[in-house]
This record gives structure tokens, sequence and C-alpha cells, in this order.
């Protein structure tokens, strides 16, 4: 499976962060969830980070069955559509930027303490 991250980095502005997750989940999402290919979107709002880490509000990752599909993706027209409600809403909200990275992604089970040792 392969993993599209956007990474949205910057700062949101000040006592924006509530109207900023509203407004991704209603007029951003519903574009995302029209993505052709798709197998999941996750959206993901920063709770916390470490100390002089780099600031992500929000990260986006959407998974695809394989890169064909996330090519094919990003020639569609729904992907100027999704641009252009982004752009909305970070204008009102956000200043930074966003950055793209494609994963191949492995999921595994946590190992479970027996309560040995």
């Amino acid at each position: 499976m392969i993993t599209r991250y956007a990474l949205f980095e910057g700062t949101l502005h000040e006592g924006h962060e509530e109207a900023f997750r509203r407004d991704v989940l209603a007029e951003i999402l519903p574009v995302w969830r029209r993505f052709p290919g798709a197998l999941a979107i996750h959206v993901t709002f920063s709770e916390d980070r470490d100390e002089g880490a780099p600031e992500y509000p929000l990260i986006l990752a959407i998974d695809w069955p394989d890169l064909a599909t996330v090519e094919a993706f990003l020639a569609h027209p729904i992907r100027k559509e999704g641009r252009a409600a982004t752009e909305a809403v970070l204008a009102r909200h956000f200043t930074g930027r966003i950055h793209h990275h494609v994963t191949a992604a492995q999921s595994f089970a946590p190992v479970l303490d027996s309560g040995q040792g």
C-alpha cells in the first residue's frame, strides 16, 4: 500500500484552531473523500509536539493501492478542486507551506506484554 502525506507546516492564526478544524472537515474533506482510487483518508490535527519540533497543525494521509493509482489521481481534475478548497481555508487560518511525501506503508500489530519479565 502507498500512503501520500500532505504536511501542513506552519502556524494557525491566533484564535483560529477550532475554526480551522471545522473548515477543513466541512469544506475540504468532502472533496478529499471524492478522490478516485483512494482507500482511506486520515485527517490528523496536531495536539502536541516535542519542544523545538516544527509545527504541523494538520497532516493529511491518503492510502492508495499502488503508485499508478497515485499518479492517475495527480493528473485527475478533482485535484484542482481539492487545491482550491484547501487554499480558501488556508487563506483564512494558516501561514506556512504544504509539502507532500509518498511512502510505502506497512502496518504491524503491537507486541502485547505477557506480564513476564
